[in-house]
């Protein structure tokens, strides 16, 4: 039986009191027998749980259950869903015992998990190819405590001119993308992200932010990125590719690249995205045994230009 269910049903306890082998069984998807099973676990285990016979049965914890049995602190529950949260990269089984658990929670504990859970995005892939070491800004805690509790932050910000400025922003939530931190937040503009190794200060308001109905962080992150991948790399390469190099070719190229569908010949149609023609050309020009540009001209004619060199110089 899963460690995670069993501090589910002891947190189920704690909550209600008391519970009938039924209703732990439909809180946590599984069988009454395993519910009754588990029960009699805590108790074998030495937790103070007993059953209750009779009309209006069940289970309750000894002593009324009004101490904290899980051993979390707020700060520590928060933590835990936090990491591990819905919008992390947490695997699916971690994901199903959290929501159960959360669900288990005592109050105040539930409002600042649940908060937590959604509060944070880890995007895996980096922009650029530089190897920059992993560093924990030193505002990032408190602009994390800001978004799980809901506050707006004074927020002072230096852009990558070196330009310093002061604005109060409504703090939304927290992305990790490769080896930097981005705040997300509503603004007078609407949503701004601001890189948190930049921020130099970050005072809480008090005061409520303002959250869009229908805000949700991972979706308005995979817009926002889009957008920046756009900006960064404007020039898109039409090309097709036999498909047992597609491995090869997502390696190299990440998220500049776009697969679409097969063609008559059963290769594979792709769009790639570049800074301009010369880069993009000459970083595609070792693909072409398998990868056929099709598309734009001055793509092809920067390909064609680096292999008149190529041949004159080596052949």
């Amino acid at each position: 039986m899963g460690t995670d269910r069993l501090v589910a049903v002891l947190l189920l306890l704690q909550r209600r009191e008391h519970v009938t082998a039924a209703e732990v069984a439909r809180e946590l998807e599984v069988s009454e027998r395993t519910a009754r099973r588990d029960l009699d676990a805590l108790a074998m285990a030495g937790v103070p749980v007993y059953s209750v016979q009779g009309r209006g049965g069940g289970w309750r914890l000894v002593g009324g259950a009004r101490t904290d049995l899980s051993g979390l602190t707020a700060s520590e529950a928060r933590a835990l869903f936090l990491v591990a949260g819905q919008a992390s990269a947490a695997t699916p089984a971690v994901k199903a015992a959290l929501r159960k658990l959360v669900q288990a929670l005592p109050e105040p504990f539930r409002v600042q998990a649940e908060a937590a859970a959604s509060s944070l995005v880890v995007d895996p892939q980096r922009w650029g190819n530089g190897r920059v070491e992993p560093r924990r800004p030193p505002l990032l805690d408190a602009l994390q405590d800001a978004v799980i509790r809901g506050l707006q932050v004074r927020l002072g910000y230096v852009d990558g001119k070196g330009a310093e400025t002061v604005r109060t922003v409504h703090a939304l939530g927290l992305v990790a993308k490769g080896p930097w931190w981005y705040l997300v937040t509503n603004t007078e503009a609407g949503l701004r992200t601001f890189r948190v190794d930049r921020v130099s200060s970050a005072d809480v308001t008090g005061d409520p932010v303002d959250r869009p109905a229908d805000f949700d962080l991972a979706e308005s992150w995979r817009e926002i990125a889009d957008e920046v991948d756009r900006r960064r790399t404007p020039l898109e390469v039409r090309a097709v590719c036999v498909p047992h190099e597609m491995s090869r070719l997502r390696m190299s190229l990440g998220d500049r690249l776009e697969v679409g569908g097969s063609t008559p010949d059963d290769r594979v149609e792709v769009v790639i995205r570049g800074y301009n023609e010369f880069a993009l050309a000459g970083e595609l020009a070792g693909m072409v045994d398998w990868l056929e540009i099709t598309g734009p001209r001055s793509v092809l004619d920067q390909l064609a230009s680096i292999g008149r060199t190529l041949v004159a110089r080596y052949g």
